[in-house]
C-alpha cells in the first residue's frame, strides 16, 4: 500500500486518541459494519425504498449529495473522510471532484489505494490533514461534506470558519451530525452522553443554537438544521443490538488483553449512543449552510 500523503503543516500530536481509536478498532467496523464496496464508517437512512443495512449505508450519501446540490464537475471537500467511502461514490456516481481529508494516516493510505484500484484517482484524492487547518487556497470547493465527523473536533467553530474560507461565493455546507438537545443536561444525562461520547474520541458534541452561532459567525448567509433521527434510528438501535450481543466477548477478551481499551470502549459506547438517544439527550441532526454570493 503507498504511503498515505501528508500535510507539510500536519502536527499529529492533538490526534493522537483519534488516530489510535480508529487503528484499534479497524477489526471492529470491518467485521460489524462495512464492507469493500462502501467503506462506509457512519450510519444509515433507512426509507421505505432503502430497508436494509448495505443500502441504507449508500442512501445516507444519496440524501447529503441531493441536499446539497452536489452536480457532475464539484469540487468537494469531504472533511473528516475516512477510508474514502463518501468521497470515492461522490466521484463515481456524481462525477464530482473530490479531496478527502482526514487525520489518520492508515485511513488515507487505504482511501488512496482503494481510489487506483477503482480508477478515481484522477477524480479523487486524499490527504493526511486536519480539517480545522486546511492546507488549500481560499474559495477551492462547492462543497463542503462533512459526514459524522465534525464531532471529532474540540472546537466547532474553527471548522465553522474554515469552511466558509474554503467555499467558493455560493458554496454549501453539508453536515451529518450528532446534535444534544441542551447544554447543560442532568448530571446522569451529561454522565451517560460523554461516556458514549469519549468512548468514541469524541470531547463533546454541540446544540442546534451553538451550531446556528458558529455558521452565522463564520460568515455563512444560510443555515438549516433537519432533524433525521427518524431515517437513522434503525442503524442507531441495529448497532445497539449488535454491541450488545458480543459485550460478554468483548469483556472477556478485554480481560485476557487480547482486545484493547479502545475496542472495549468502542462497544461500551455503542450501547451508550443509543440509550442517550432513547433518553432524548441527543438527536442526528442534518445540517446545511449557504456562503453568499460576491457582490462586485
Amino acid at each position: 500500500m503507498t504511503k498515505a500523503p501528508s500535510s507539510p503543516q500536519f502536527d499529529d500530536a492533538p490526534f493522537k486518541d483519534i488516530i489510535s481509536y480508529y487503528d484499534r478498532t479497524r477489526f471492529d467496523y470491518n467485521v460489524a459494519w462495512l464492507n469493500q464496496d462502501n467503506l462506509a464508517v457512519h450510519f444509515g437512512f433507512y426509507d421505505r425504498d432503502h430497508m436494509k443495512h448495505q443500502e441504507a449505508l449508500i442512501n445516507t450519501n444519496q440524501v447529503l449529495a441531493r441536499l446539497s446540490g452536489i452536480q457532475a464537475g464539484d469540487k468537494v471537500l469531504d472533511a473528516g473522510c475516512g477510508r474514502g467511502g463518501s468521497a470515492l461514490w461522490l466521484a463515481k456516481n456524481k462525477d464530482a471532484n473530490v479531496t478527502g481529508i482526514a487525520p489518520v494516516p492508515g485511513q488515507i493510505k487505504e482511501a488512496t489505494q482503494h481510489a487506483k484500484t477503482r480508477k478515481l484517482d484522477d477524480k479523487a484524492d486524499f490527504l493526511v490533514a486536519d480539517y480545522c487547518r486546511v492546507p488549500l487556497p481560499d474559495e477551492q470547493f462547492d462543497v463542503v461534506w462533512a459526514c459524522e465527523s465534525l464531532c471529532h473536533a474540540d472546537d466547532k467553530s474553527a471548522f465553522y470558519k474554515e469552511a466558509f474560507r474554503l467555499l467558493k461565493p455560493g458554496g454549501r455546507l453539508v453536515i451529518a451530525e450528532y446534535i444534544r438537545y441542551k447544554r447543560p443536561l442532568s448530571t446522569p444525562g451529561e454522565n451517560l452522553l460523554l461516556s458514549w461520547l469519549n468512548g468514541w474520541a469524541i470531547p463533546d458534541i454541540d446544540t442546534p443554537d451553538e451550531h446556528r452561532a458558529h455558521a452565522f459567525g463564520a460568515g455563512f448567509k444560510t443555515f438549516e438544521l433537519k432533524d433525521y433521527t427518524r431515517y437513522t434510528w434503525i442503524s442507531l438501535k441495529n448497532l445497539y443490538k449488535m454491541a450488545r450481543k458480543w459485550l460478554w466477548a468483548d469483556y472477556l477478551l478485554y480481560g485476557l488483553r487480547i482486545r484493547s481499551k479502545d475496542q472495549h470502549n468502542n462497544i461500551l459506547g455503542s450501547i451508550r449512543q443509543y440509550r442517550a438517544l432513547k433518553k432524548d439527550l441527543w438527536f442526528y441532526g442534518v445540517i446545511l449552510a449557504t456562503k453568499g454570493e460576491r457582490h462586485v
